[in-house]
């Protein structure tokens, strides 16, 4: 091996031994059929939020938002398999916002879809579908989880409150007023209650979907 090349992959050999992320060391991560630039300013792309995006090929969407976009690995990835989508991404974070934007640069999809720095719009467009992987790890968990999480991923876009649900509530609520079909990731075991959530909210139809683990992972309302 090249002595430059051994340095470098002697340097991320150290920096994974300090349980940063691959992702991060690499500096990219693959969603779906995409390849997003990822680092600590986002939560590396899981391989259950394509659960999201599977909802969507289903539903086929003329318009869809996703909320809490980060990296921008599902509102990028349903633009790249649903050419006809209008797709609009939020986020609340500006730094999470620029990598997004940086990636749909490089993906030449930065005219397929629309960012904004917020949760909803206040003018948003018609939507038929709203997906979300929001925060949702509870705060008395946060001690229990891997090193990779609580040391190096942003804790805002994983802590939802005391029972990890104060983020989801809030999307519910808004996002009920503005599409009749809401998609959310959920944390194991939090399926029935945010399914709760939107039979309150006025969703008359919910249902879930499982991951590969077999953990009621996305819960997907109809109004």
């Amino acid at each position: 091996m090249p002595a430059d090349a051994a340095r470098r992959f002697g340097e991320m050999v150290r920096r994974r031994l300090r349980r940063e992320p691959v992702a991060y060391i690499l500096g990219l991560k693959g969603f779906r059929n995409i390849e997003l630039e990822v680092d600590r300013r986002v939560l590396v792309p899981r391989p259950e939020t394509e659960l999201l995006v599977e909802l969507a090929l289903e539903l086929r969407p003329r318009r869809a938002l996703e909320m809490g976009t980060g990296s921008g690995a599902v509102a990028l990835a349903i633009a790249e398999e649903l050419p006809g989508c209008e797709v609009v991404a939020t986020d609340t974070s500006t730094a999470a916002l620029e990598v997004a934007r940086a990636n749909a640069v490089r993906l030449g999809l930065a005219e397929r879809v629309e960012f904004h720095e917020t949760m909803l719009p206040l003018e948003p467009p018609r939507l038929d579908l709203i997906v979300a992987n929001l925060p949702y790890v509870a705060e008395p968990e946060w001690s229990e989880l891997e090193p990779e999480l609580t040391e190096w991923e942003p804790r805002e876009a994983l802590i939802g409150g005391p029972d990890g649900l104060d983020v989801i509530r809030a999307a519910v609520g808004v996002a009920a007023t503005v599409a009749p079909s809401l998609a959310l990731e959920v944390g194991a075991g939090q399926a029935p209650a945010v399914s709760e959530l939107l039979f309150a909210a006025g969703f008359a139809t919910v249902e879930t979907r499982p991951d590969l683990a077999g953990i009621p992972r996305v819960v997907w309302g109809r109004q």
